[in-house]
């Protein structure tokens, strides 16, 4: 790539590089979840909706190839670049990536921003080294860097992922399929939407959505999910607004389906908000029966009851509080019971890229009681020959297959019956494994348990 010796004179920096570099600071200062921390950003910025766009795009890209950045900021840096403050880290950063992997600004506008930002935040000094190390990235490319020995490490930097999670999809998978997972992990995640069965057809929701000049298609498994190309965001759709749909990824609009719930029965879901599953459960019941909406937020809990009310959805109940302490108010009055447990969230890393850089692996394990307390809880609601299904947006054994073998070790009433037939073939482990590289989905787990009729 090839700068321009003297951008115009009339260049000012553009907002949406300002917007992103105060974003990622705030994540890394701050500890803010990046979704969070986006959303807050641009509902006071006043960004037009191409700068918002920009600026998520900068944001998220930057998050997931921090790693590989970092590696190649550094080959080409005359100082560690662990030493940098912390903004001029995630300048150079936000600003390679830009380089590597956007193309639609010009390398000299890239360049030229951020040598204004270092030199404003900075001095002329640091603006000096700012303008230097770009310069040497737009004219190099990343094939000329070196790479590690170690087939692991050179993997863990390649798809900028840590080396502690890049070990162990190795070690399950096989080098090959750790690396398609890595880059299917690392692709932008496609906007995916449920059709609300209770107010529309799949098909006539198409057909609506044409009208708006939003291409679509249907999921690949699931039977009420759409895939939307090129969508504005979607609560600006009067589709969203009259509850057609609700945004939900194909894995977890699976995880109902797994759960099979039928008209008339009474179905628990034990960690409810923001209530996607809950609505999803009682559209797949024709709004006919109960659902018991559960969650220890209760502030969390008022858009469980938003999402019932803006799909139409009408048999359910909120009630606040953890299922271990709501358990005796429904002891055994359960047909199915859904528990969507807490986790390290890592199969959904596409959509935030931030947690792979917040989890370490001992996290796996410690979240272990909370995950087994939960499902004691869960389990005292299931009627005998009732259904209990768990599920989680992690494809790590400690959050599922692990906590499976001690639940059912303390629990003899409980067995492990996957169904005869599903959407998707199970594991022989009596697992549904779900993960973008394989599906296209988002990593999830789920299993289900059936409670011994005696």
């Amino acid at each position: 790539m090839k700068t321009q010796a003297s951008p115009p004179a009339s260049h000012t920096v553009a907002p949406a590089r300002l917007a992103a570099l105060e974003i990622l600071c705030r994540i890394d200062n701050d500890d803010a979840y990046a979704d969070l921390a986006l959303e807050a950003h641009l509902e006071k910025a006043g960004l037009t909706p191409r700068d918002c766009a920009l600026t998520t795009e900068l944001v998220y890209g930057t998050l997931r190839w921090r790693r590989r950045l970092d590696s190649e900021l550094q080959a080409r840096s005359t100082r560690p670049i662990e030493g940098l403050e912390n903004w001029l880290l995630n300048l150079l950063r936000l600003s390679d990536y830009q380089l590597r992997f956007l193309d639609r600004v010009p390398p000299w506008a890239v360049v030229n921003d951020a040598v204004q930002i270092a030199q404003r935040r900075g001095h002329k000094g640091i603006g000096n080294y700012v303008n230097a190390l770009l310069r040497k990235l737009t004219r190099s490319s990343p094939a000329s860097l070196p790479q590690p020995a170690d087939p692991v490490e050179a993997l863990a930097i390649r798809s900028s992922f840590p080396s502690w999670l890049i070990q162990r999809w190795i070690g399950r998978y096989g080098m090959n399929e750790a690396e398609a997972l890595a880059n299917a992990m690392n692709q932008r995640p496609p906007t995916t939407v449920r059709v609300n069965s209770l107010k529309t057809t799949r098909e006539a929701l198409q057909a609506r959505l044409s009208k708006r000049k939003i291409s679509s298609r249907p999921t690949r498994y699931a039977p009420d999910g759409l895939l939307l190309e090129d969508a504005p965001p979607l609560v600006s759709l009067d589709a969203f607004r009259d509850g057609l749909l609700t945004v939900q990824d194909e894995a977890s609009i699976l995880v109902s389906h797994l759960v099979d719930p039928q008209p008339g029965e009474t179905i628990a879901d034990v960690c409810s908000a923001p209530g996607t599953k809950a609505t999803h459960l009682a559209q797949l019941m024709g709004n006919k029966g109960r659902i018991i909406a559960m969650d220890p937020h209760p502030s969390r809990l008022k858009l469980v009851a938003e999402s019932c009310h803006r799909l139409g959805v009408e048999i359910a109940e909120c009630h606040a509080g953890n299922v271990e302490t709501l358990a005796p108010q429904f002891a055994g009055i359960c047909d199915r019971v859904l528990v969507d447990a807490p986790c390290s969230n890592l199969g959904v890393i596409r959509r935030h890229p931030d947690v792979k850089w917040r989890r370490r692996e001992s996290d796996l394990e410690s979240l272990q009681p909370v995950q087994l307390s939960i499902l004691g809880g869960a389990a005292q609601l299931v009627r005998p020959g009732g259904l209990l299904v768990y599920a989680t947006c992690s494809l790590e054994p400690e959050e599922n297959e692990s906590v499976l073998t001690r639940f059912l070790a303390n629990h003899p009433a409980f067995l492990l019956e996957p169904p005869e037939q599903f959407l998707i073939p199970f594991e022989p482990s009596g697992m549904l494994r779900l993960t973008p590289a394989s599906h296209g989905t988002d990593g999830f787990s789920a299993a289900r348990l059936r409670r011994r009729s005696q």
